[in-house]
């Protein structure tokens, strides 16, 4: 394996990182030799494990790790990792990738006689933290000065921006926000050597997915529809967030990127 960024002091700052697919890009951008800064909010009780991963990551790929278990969405949390990143970059060390992969939102019916029914905070819940948040942690680390000349930063979004599903529809307007916003930060950070572009990926299996009402049905359909009948995995997308950041993919710029095996196509 060719470990492009060891030995360069760069870092990759991972925002939900301790499961689906922000943990399989810090393992697999971890295995590349880049340094991990991971964001995350895990309950006491799930605290050891996600540490011992973290652990196993540093020692096998002989990098560096530090992690916060917090709300990524409040000031504080941003501002006590930028100021940590701030000291790293004393000795040299720079940002070479925001990864923006939080999931938290509200999965509520709109019209419902027995479930709680969407409402106007849900909204304003779900687009703070799978979107807006983005911008909030580009423009910190971006003021204080700790991306690379060549910085990358990638979003995940889903299919739900443009196909209406039931329980959705707050997730559905935070991605139809957050591929905005990040076509916006490509557009007017791009002299200042930052590219953004957003995943589309197809059903994965993870937690989150697994918490959308009638998620066995979506699965179901998925296996139909795909080119090759079978859910998207974690590792699936990492892989595209690893070529998202090579020397190769420089002129890709505001985009978004379907990562599903053809599954968009029908």
């Amino acid at each position: 394996m060719v470990r492009e960024f060891a030995d360069k002091n760069e870092w990759a700052v991972i925002l939900g990182a301790s499961s689906g697919l922000g943990l399989a890009t810090a393992k697999k951008l971890a295995a590349h030799g880049l340094n991990l800064c991971l964001l995350y909010r895990a309950r006491r009780s799930e605290q050891p494990s996600i540490e011992a991963t973290f652990n196993e990551m540093e020692k096998a790929h002989s990098i560096r790790l530090i992690h916060f278990n917090a709300d990524v969405v409040k000031v504080e949390t941003r501002t006590k990792a930028t100021e940590r990143m701030k000291e790293i970059s004393n000795d040299g060390g720079k940002i070479k990738a925001l990864v923006h992969s939080i999931a938290k939102g509200n999965l509520k019916p709109m019209v419902s006689e027995s479930k709680k029914e969407l409402g106007n905070d849900d909204f304003h819940l779900t687009l703070e933290n799978m979107a807006i948040s983005l911008y909030d942690w580009t423009k910190s680390l971006f003021d204080a000065k700790l991306f690379s000349e060549d910085a990358r930063i990638v979003s995940f979004t889903s299919e739900g921006n443009t196909r209406a599903w039931r329980n959705y529809g707050a997730i559905s307007t935070a991605k139809v926000a957050l591929e905005a916003i990040t076509r916006s930060i490509a557009l007017e950070f791009a002299s200042y050597g930052i590219r953004a572009n957003c995943i589309q990926a197809g059903m994965t299996d993870t937690s989150s997915f697994r918490r959308i009402p009638g998620h066995e049905m979506l699965r179901q359909n998925v296996l139909k529809r795909n080119p090759f009948h079978r859910m998207t995995t974690p590792n699936d997308v990492a892989n595209v967030v690893y070529l998202l950041l090579k020397e190769e993919a420089r002129w890709i710029n505001g985009a978004i990127i379907p990562v599903d095996g053809g599954e968009h196509l029908s």
